[in-house]
């Protein structure tokens, strides 16, 4: 029998960055009824940065995310509305808000060293009935010890699944393939990967956490995301049919959703260029990107200087106000 995975799309969440958090009610209703006609499983909508993002800090949304979430749970028919919350930044009440918006998924992210602030916001998920995953951002930062250990927390707070999460798309697939396969040896949920691009292995990296157990995985169409964007959705499909796996998902309706629905609506077409490679080699949060870029332009410095230093500081995320902190620095130095 064909392994089921389960594969959510996040288009609409992390494709978010690609757009400045700028689609539309009219934009997320037209590329939900495709996915879900398609038969992707899950469809992730909220600000690139999670349940109340939109802010001057991360970059205010087109629409409230209740306009988006309902025009969402609208247009679908089968697939899971799914949201992400980052303790701190979305709160109870966001979270309630989405949940009477239709969201039946919330997946609340933390830093890998901090799953403990997410423990209320599993437990209020799951007494609204909703199915609630722990995602742990920026799995590369520390070793496969500290990732089991807080995967286990999540496990033990109600956590109906738990992510290692390559926020900066900095792993290889032997890292991934260590991560995976000690998480899914240490707890008796669902384990998933989310992968993105900026050295070029999300595809290959979703590909070795499966090898390694991995019983779910993200991706967006046309590769939408911060940084050098995530897993194509399309391509994953793809290449998981060939290796025998089962998604559920239509081939030839996942390619025409992503090429002749969400394409169009793209500002920033997904590419490796030489800031979204110095992000995975510098190990820093993807949505850094368009920060550092700024920055460079307003005290003429390399962007690559940036993200380097916001590396070896170990920064993440949330810590964007830092880039202006880092930039002036750099701008000193001449």
């Amino acid at each position: 029998m064909m392994k089921k995975i389960r594969l959510i799309d996040t288009t609409l969440r992390d494709g978010m960055h690609a757009v400045s958090h700028q689609f539309s009610t009219e934009d997320v209703s037209a590329v939900v009824k495709a996915l879900d006609d398609a038969g992707v499983d899950t469809i992730e909508v909220s600000h690139g940065d999670g349940l109340g993002g939109s802010s001057f800090q991360y970059g205010f949304s087109k629409a409230t995310e209740e306009a988006y979430l309902k025009a969402a749970a609208g247009a679908m028919t089968n697939a899971k509305l799914c949201v992400l919350l980052l303790p701190g930044i979305g709160t109870h009440k966001e979270l309630e808000m989405a949940a009477n918006a239709g969201a039946k998924v919330v997946r609340v992210a933390t830093h890998v060293t901090e799953a403990d602030i997410g423990e209320q916001h599993i437990k209020i998920a799951k007494s609204l009935g909703m199915e609630a995953i722990g995602f742990l951002m920026m799995s590369h930062m520390v070793d496969v010890d500290k990732i089991v250990e807080q995967a286990k927390l999540f496990e033990s707070y109600g956590a109906d699944a738990v992510y290692v999460t390559d926020s900066a798309g900095a792993m290889i697939p032997t890292q991934i393939t260590e991560r995976i396969a000690a998480v899914k040896k240490a707890v008796s949920i669902p384990v998933g990967h989310h992968a993105h691009d900026n050295m070029g292995l999300a595809i290959g990296n979703s590909i070795a956490a499966i090898q390694a157990g991995a019983d779910i995985v993200d991706g967006t169409c046309r590769g939408a995301g911060a940084g050098a964007g995530n897993a194509m959705t399309e391509v994953l499909v793809g290449v998981l049919d060939k290796m025998g796996y089962a998604t559920g998902i239509d081939l030839y309706k996942i390619m025409d959703a992503a090429d002749d629905i969400v394409m169009p609506r793209l500002h920033r077409p997904p590419m490796i260029t030489k800031e979204s490679l110095s992000i995975g080699y510098a190990g820093v949060y993807g949505s850094f990107l368009l920060h550092a870029l700024r920055a460079a332009d307003k005290f003429n410095v390399d962007a690559r200087d940036i993200l380097i230093e916001m590396g070896r500081r170990k920064t993440v995320g949330g810590q964007e106000d830092m880039i202006i902190d880092v930039a002036y620095e750099l701008a000193n130095r001449k």
